[in-house]
């Protein structure tokens, strides 16, 4: 009683930081549309303007629902690519989905649709772009003289050798048609609003989708030096490497920089980002009369190290009344294992290893957008009888987490939690419920 009890208390603060990132929500604080007026983050727009959506990313179809509810017949023509799972039908938008996190051939055609669309709207319109996580994968067509089974292949390597966000897209940018602040240039429109929802911690605009319309510090020697920390032992495929080492040289224009007049046109607000959930998940717990602590940020690097910095918090923090912290971020998982997990359930099994055999202290971590790695598991729950509940189950916590079989592990034990497509994404939440 005691397990299921937790379990279902911090499913509910879960699922109140899902609640308060849902696309439809965050837009409704950014887009409003009274009479003949429209306001984009509080900016009105000319009377008459013509205005083109492009949505982009995991929350994408909720986003452009959404603004086919509140723009109506003010939107003269509409374009989201999604990944698969979130697919809804669509009034006023055309619909294509690709594949995440492994980019495929329908993302890259999709995207080469994309960079048509954003050439439509001439100098009197307005493009409003509704970008979200996971955009990244999506955008996928490569940079002319790359093949993307080779561009998938880089991405591939990269993750499972525990790449950070930031490392990944400074290398995908440099390898894509679209991102790297690549679509402003293709665009025309007079007026291009971004609204974002941030599924980076830091809310960086070229880290979030790999800023496709978003000015990019990063150059071709960053990307070379990614694969020289994460790829010492040359698997990402030659052709690749060569493309970027050329680009290094100066053989490749680089992607365009602050000084670019494409961006003058450009403004992105923020509307929903990790932030937004932990602090959502914090109002939740405390609103169970626990006290509740906020950690944004502090779920990061390798998932089992952050496991164990999590558990020793919680040992340290005494309370008089049930504790709840609320971690948010994104780890990495280096996979030196045959096992199938995700960063979210890797970390619940780094934390039950740690708090094997207590009865005070339970974690739920889990990702925001349903989809913890290449699983169909948003996350998992541990407890200090985790450990002993895989045993009966035939299923050792130790060699799981060594194999990075996480995912294995809890299906079999019985924590794994299922959402399935949630419609957002803001990163990771990791709750820990103490005393």
């Amino acid at each position: 009683m005691i397990a299921q009890s937790a379990r279902a208390e911090l499913e509910a603060v879960y699922r109140a930081a899902l609640a308060a990132v849902a696309p439809e929500r965050a837009l409704a604080g950014a887009l409003s549309a009274d009479g003949a007026r429209v306001a984009i983050a509080g900016r009105a727009l000319p009377d008459g303007a013509r205005v083109f959506v492009l949505a982009v990313g995991k929350a994408g179809a909720a986003l452009a629902a959404a603004a086919e509810s509140t723009l109506g017949a003010r939107i003269a023509a509409g374009f989201a690519l999604v990944s698969d799972g979130g697919e809804r039908a669509l009034a006023r938008c055309e619909l294509r989905v690709g594949a995440h996190p492994i980019p495929d051939e329908r993302g890259a055609a999709a995207t080469r649709e994309v960079l048509a669309f954003a050439a439509r709207p001439g100098p009197a319109d307005v493009l409003l772009v509704l970008l979200s996580g996971g955009a990244s994968s999506l955008l996928c067509a490569p940079a002319p003289g790359l093949e993307l089974a080779d561009v998938a292949e880089a991405v591939r390597v990269l993750l499972a050798a525990g790449a950070s966000i930031e490392e990944l897209n400074a290398v995908r940018k440099h390898l894509a048609a679209a991102t790297g602040g690549r679509l402003a240039r293709a665009a025309r429109a007079g007026r291009i609003e971004v609204l974002a929802i941030s599924d980076v911690v830091g809310d960086r605009l070229d880290v979030i989708a790999s800023g496709p319309f978003a000015p990019d510090p990063t150059c071709y020697a960053d990307a070379l030096a990614v694969l020289g920390r994460r790829d010492p032992g040359r698997r990402i495929p030659a052709n690749v490497r060569a493309h970027l080492e050329a680009g290094a040289r100066g053989e490749r224009e680089e992607t365009p920089g602050a000084d670019d007049p494409a961006f003058a046109r450009a403004r992105h607000t923020l509307i929903a980002s990790n932030a937004t959930a932990v602090f959502a998940a914090r109002d939740a717990a405390a609103a169970r009369g626990w006290r509740a602590v906020a950690l944004p940020g502090a779920l990061r690097g390798e998932a089992r190290r952050a496991a164990r910095r999590l558990v020793a918090l919680a040992d340290a923090s005494a309370a008089d009344r049930p504790l709840c912290l609320v971690a948010g971020g994104e780890t990495v998982v280096t996979v030196c294992g045959n096992g199938r997990g995700g960063r979210s359930q890797e970390l619940a099994l780094a934390a039950a290893l740690g708090i094997a055999g207590r009865r005070d202290i339970a974690v739920l971590a889990a990702g925001t957008d349903g989809a913890d790695g290449p699983t169909d598991a948003a996350g998992a729950f541990a407890n200090g009888d985790t450990v002993a509940r895989g045993r009966r189950a035939g299923i050792d916590a130790v060699a799981a987490l060594a194999g990075n079989d996480s995912h294995g592990f809890f299906c079999r034990e019985g924590g794994v939690i299922r959402t399935g497509v949630t419609g957002t994404n803001v990163a990771d939440l990791a709750l820990v419920r103490v005393g």
